[in-house]
């Protein structure tokens, strides 16, 4: 098996060792430190050795494993071991390859050094606050900048020996911060807000060293950078141009490492401290346009798309390694996570939730979210006037062809004008905005496509949630109606669920239509109506009650059915004789179909039962509903009889309850 060397210092040497797991291959990894240790996961094929390691001690290590290659991942500013690397590896005749970390962008507002000494005698040239950022090592040499113990900030690795080295120079307990980095923006620039720093030293360690966010966080507080250039300028390898050589010799094909990641609304500053690390550390960048290029600041490559197949595409086929894959908004709210992630089941794969515009913007307006149903208009059909009628505070995403100002017009029409609206556009922004007001006040107004809104309905607690709405509460005009008590019963043998989708055919005045469309709230329901009187009455009775999700449907059954999805029930309340190709409308889109019917006379019930027999229905049940009102008389109350009606249920033969009922 072949033995490959790894001297790691870097992130990079971190990632290549982690490359190589489980690979056909032995990897001794050496690192300097025990903390160096903690970094390399350990598998079967890799072994780590801890200790730093003169030019002999090098040697002697190259004599022990006999490796046919080594990999100098060292630190940048570690010039004498690289040195002590190279030199060995030339007298033992062992292949070298130096692996070069980015060195990031080198500004003109910067205070360069040419090395350590030059950087602490400059200090000793201005007045100020000092972070150094450039570790535990030379802090002896900071100890000659006038007034040290007072101006210098020391932000080393929490090791032992690191501090207590610290307290020994003399730094203040208060004045040594113990972290492990790399820092984000947001860390960086937040400590040095904190400590009221003029000054932060640092080195050219390249984005994966945490340069560009600690410069551009300086930047933003109106700190100046003093950089230690790096020494000359060396010739070696990118990260993938070495893990090319591995997989070209030695078949090394480690699994990609994909990061969905939810980024919030847009902006940066919303990113939470892992995202950011897993942006800083990825290799390409993939998302929608409007969100990679929200992530362009990290100076990786874009690459753009929306379909989670085109996603997956891009990351098979790419040569990169690690990929961040960024979502707006959270990866667990309305994301394309959830149809990606078993595209890539058989990757590296994790999720990192982001910080999503429900709380953003419910802590901006200070209200509570945990009261609010979260729904989705955006590219989506939702019965939104629906759930704002049947719920005191609805919190919905909105676009598309359901926009802010289509939302309050059609509560309006639908008799929910008051009902209060808070609208949130380009949430983290600098052009953000919120609006307030009712849906009447607003129905006139410009919003963007993409925004947030909080609907707050005082009286939906009111709401009746029970079947068989008051025959009052309809528009009546002179067209029949499915009486209150008949249609309690025939929608409590209709079974429905909240996504049914349904039929009425016959629909009359629309009552039966309108409360499956109250119990299907997250369903459909189509109204089927020859007579056109009754097709307008049932529109009136639709805004009259504000009920949405109804479409009418002018025509004759069983033509006027062609055209309709498969319903998951059928309640049919008149069929003019047409009532077995009726049901075999139904029966071609869905055998399992769920049917009702009602009739009157009794030789409509002849003609149902016929239909049951003919075609194979099955789990039949017949109820005979007669019900008598009570009127005053004087100070008496008579009984008045309604019309008798049977109410017929039935499953269609695909039913599995009715197959295993039939066994």
């Amino acid at each position: 098996m072949s033995k490959i060397l790894l001297f790691a210092g870097t992130t990079e040497g971190k990632n290549l060792a982690a490359a190589c797991r489980d690979q056909n291959l032995e990897l001794w990894v050496s690192v300097a430190t025990d903390y160096g240790k903690t970094r390399i996961e350990p598998a079967d094929n890799i072994h780590v050795l801890c200790g730093r390691k003169d030019a002999e001690g090098i040697g002697q290590l190259l004599e022990e494993i006999k490796p046919e290659l080594v990999i100098d991942a060292t630190h940048p500013y570690a010039a004498v071991v690289t040195e002590n690397v190279k030199s060995a590896c030339g007298e033992k005749g062992v292949e070298y390859i130096r692996l070069l970390r980015d060195g990031g962008t080198e500004d003109d507002s910067f205070v360069f050094a040419e090395d350590t000494e030059s950087a602490a005698a400059f200090l000793n040239t201005v007045e100020g606050k000092v972070l150094l950022t450039t570790g535990s090592k030379e802090l002896d040499k900071y100890t000659a900048v006038k007034g040290f113990e007072e101006r210098i900030y020391a932000r080393i690795l929490p090791m032992p020996d690191g501090i207590k080295r610290a307290m020994d120079l003399g730094y203040p307990c208060s004045h040594i911060i113990g972290m492990q980095g790399p820092f984000s923006y947001e860390i960086n620039k937040a400590t040095m807000e904190m400590l009221g720093v003029s000054y932060m030293v640092t080195k050219v360690t390249g984005a994966e060293g945490g340069f560009t966010d600690k410069v551009e966080a300086a930047s933003d507080c109106g700190v100046k950078s003093i950089v230690i250039k790096r020494p000359a300028k060396e010739e070696g390898l990118s990260y993938g141009e070495c893990l090319g050589i591995l997989k070209e010799r030695y078949g090394v094909e480690p699994a990609k490492e994909v990061t969905v990641l939810g980024i919030g609304m847009g902006d940066k500053e919303t990113l939470t401290l892992e995202a950011d690390k897993a942006c800083r550390d990825a290799d390409l960048i993939i998302g929608a346009k409007r969100i990679a290029e929200s992530l362009s600041s990290y100076g990786k490559p874009l690459a753009f798309a929306i379909a989670p197949k085109d996603i997956e595409r891009i990351v098979r086929e790419s040569a990169e390694q690690r990929f961040v894959v960024a979502m707006s908004g959270d990866t667990g709210f309305y994301s394309g996570t959830k149809k990606l992630l078993p595209l890539l089941s058989d990757l590296n794969t994790k999720v990192l939730p982001g910080i999503s515009s429900i709380p953003y913007f419910c802590s901006l307006i200070g209200e509570s979210w945990d009261d609010a149903l979260l729904v989705s208009a955006h590219g989506r059909y939702c019965n939104l006037v629906g759930k704002i009628k049947n719920n005191p505070k609805v919190f919905a995403l909105t676009g598309g062809d359901m926009g802010i100002k289509e939302i309050a017009k059609a509560l309006c029409e639908n008799g929910l004008g008051t009902t209060k609206l808070v609208v949130g556009e380009n949430l983290s922004y600098e052009n953000e905005r919120i609006t307030a007001g009712t849906a009447e006040e607003l129905k006139t107004l410009e919003f963007d496509s993409l925004a947030v809104m909080l609907a707050k309905n005082e009286e939906a607690g009111n709401a009746l949630v029970t079947q068989g709405l008051e025959d009052d509460a309809f528009l009546r005009a002179e067209v029949p109606m499915t009486k209150q008590e008949i249609r309690a019963v025939t929608l409590a043998k209709l079974k429905l669920s909240k996504n049914s989708v349904c039929w009425d055919v016959g629909a009359g005045t629309g009552s039966v239509s309108l409360e499956m469309a109250k119990a299907a709230e997250d369903g459909f329901v189509y109204a089927v109506e020859k007579n056109e009187d009754a097709c307008t009455l049932i529109e009136s009775n639709m805004k009259h009650l504000g009920i949405t999700n109804v479409e009418v449907v002018r025509g004759l059954a069983p033509e006027a059915l062609s055209d309709l999805p498969a319903p998951s029930h059928v309640f049919i309340g008149g069929s003019s004789g047409s009532m077995i190709p009726i049901i075999q409308a139904a029966l071609e889109k869905n055998p399992s179909v769920r049917i009702v019917m009602n009739t009157v006379t009794v030789e409509s019930l002849s003609d149902v039962q016929d239909a049951v027999k003919a075609l194979g229905l099955v789990n039949e049940d017949y109820v005979q509903l007669s019900a008598a009102r009570g009127r005053k008389v004087g100070r008496y109350h008579l009984m008045t009889a309604q019309n008798p009606v049977f109410i017929v249920s039935c499953d269609g033969p695909g039913s599995i309850e009715g197959s295993e009922e039939q066994r």
